[in-house]
């Protein structure tokens, strides 16, 4: 395609990084990234996405800017409250980077939708908001055979994992099924740092930007896990598990479902 000269001024700090160069820039101008939920997660994970130059961004939320979002969700802001928040998340987004295409699905990812929407994306962003939602995320991806992060948040406590279907440990191997129904609080219920979100979403653009260059060592196989009180990293190993109800060696799980919802488990969007 070739890069104009205000994009090769644009994009000069990849351009000059060698594992990037103009070649890396042209192919993230050329992919595209969806990103579920347009809350705490995936308001980072898309300012940094629609900086990079990622040429199309997709973003699924049913939800509107409530006041309570503003502490944590930083594409949106005051004058956005009651803005649908993919069309907010897209006025940042184009506001930042003209370059890239923002297609918006003001609706909730559900059984019925979600995997002829993840079937149009080189990488998925995990920014939901409860159980039933990640597992169905997982499912989608595994289904299509689309790379994806998942990230969650709660109180001062963040973790994620990048899973490659077919290659690497899935969610369903290490968590299995959603918890019971108001088992784990919720972030309305038990808190959140805001600027939490800030560092795992911004983690979550890292990996997709680097599975689409092809470059680095991608959290696959690996749960990173983040303490913000302690400022404290820690990476654990995970194995597939050959029993996964979903990439085992004799799955039960054949089609996508709609999870009874639990209470959310990561941060209220």
């Amino acid at each position: 395609m070739g890069l104009s000269e205000q994009q090769i001024e644009r994009y000069s700090r990849h351009i000059i990084l060698e594992e990037v160069g103009g070649q890396g820039q042209e192919k993230l101008l050329e992919s595209k990234v969806l990103i579920v939920g347009a809350g705490g997660l995936g308001a980072p994970a898309a300012l940094y996405l629609g900086a990079a130059g990622i040429g199309t961004i997709g973003l699924i939320d049913a939800d509107k800017v409530d006041l309570t979002n503003l502490q944590r969700q930083v594409i949106h802001h005051t004058a956005d409250v009651g803005v649908e928040k993919v069309k907010s998340a897209e006025n940042k987004i184009n506001a930042i980077n003209p370059d890239v295409t923002v297609k918006t699905y003001h609706q909730w990812a559900k059984a019925d939708n979600i995997r002829e929407i993840v079937r149009e994306y080189d990488f998925v962003i995990d920014g939901t908001d409860n159980f039933a939602a990640k597992f169905l995320v997982n499912d989608a991806c595994w289904f299509e055979k689309k790379a994806y992060s998942h990230a969650g948040i709660l109180r001062f406590d963040g973790q994620l994992i990048t899973v490659v279907p077919g290659q690497s440990t899935c969610y369903r191997c290490i968590f299995g099924s959603p918890p019971p129904v108001g088992s784990v609080p919720s972030c309305s219920q038990a808190g959140v740092l805001g600027v939490l979100a800030g560092v795992i979403g911004s983690l979550q653009a890292t990996e997709a930007i680097k599975y689409l260059l092809g470059i680095g060592d991608l959290l696959t196989n690996t749960l990173l896990t983040y303490n913000a009180l302690k400022m404290q990293f820690r990476r654990v190993n995970i194995k597939r598990n050959p029993d996964c109800k979903l990439c085992g060696s004799e799955p039960e799980i054949t089609e996508l479902i709609d999870e009874e919802q639990p209470v959310c488990d990561l941060e209220k969007d």
